[in-house]
């Protein structure tokens, strides 16, 4: 059974993302000059298996990570994500123009079963806080990789907002970086 992890990136007030979907607060000076973060990024890339998108995240990573810019400034993380096996849930996307992308515009929790039956190589949800919970609320998550940004925005979208019962977690590992990123690793609780 393969492994389905999601990746986030949140506020320290706990927002994934800002009012009308602002994610400039995670990409921020301090974290493009700690070499030590942007390692852990750039392997991450390169870890291999299947990325989950929703059509927002597709969106605009598809709009970054296939450019020449993103090649000049992350050559190693460019590499690793356009090579990456990606599926994005849509209901609205037409086509996908980003190399190896598929589109599912069906009942995702079965898909989503189906890909960890079949031994797939990891799986990562990367940021798409609707997948994350709707894959929560269907048991499906695995492991949860959340990156806690020091910044306070104030108002924005929480990721787990649609969750409509308790689920506890277990802190499975930790990890502190120069620009104040703090990674926390948590599994569903038995």
């Amino acid at each position: 059974m393969a492994k389905l992890t999601a990746f986030t990136n949140i506020t320290l007030d706990g927002y994934f993302t800002g009012q009308n979907g602002d994610l400039s607060w995670a990409h921020t000076r301090a974290n493009k000059e700690d070499k030590e973060w942007n390692d852990f990024v750039a392997n991450n890339a390169k870890g291999g298996g299947i990325l989950l998108l929703g059509r927002v995240t597709y969106d605009m990573m598809a709009s970054y990570w296939p450019t020449p810019a993103a090649k000049q400034n992350d050559p190693e993380t460019a590499d690793g994500i356009n090579k990456l096996q990606k599926v994005v849930f849509s209901r609205t996307l037409k086509t996908a123009s980003w190399s190896n992308t598929r589109i599912v515009k069906d009942d995702m929790v079965a898909e989503v079963r189906q890909m960890k039956s079949e031994g797939n190589p990891g799986i990562t949800i990367l940021g798409s806080g609707s997948i994350v919970s709707q894959l929560t609320q269907a048991g499906l998550i695995d492991e949860y990789n959340i990156v806690i940004n020091p910044i306070v925005i104030g108002k924005g979208r929480t990721l787990f907002e649609a969750i409509d019962k308790q689920f506890a977690l277990k802190l499975t590992k930790s990890r502190p970086f120069k620009n104040g990123n703090v990674l926390l690793s948590y599994e569903p609780a038995a």
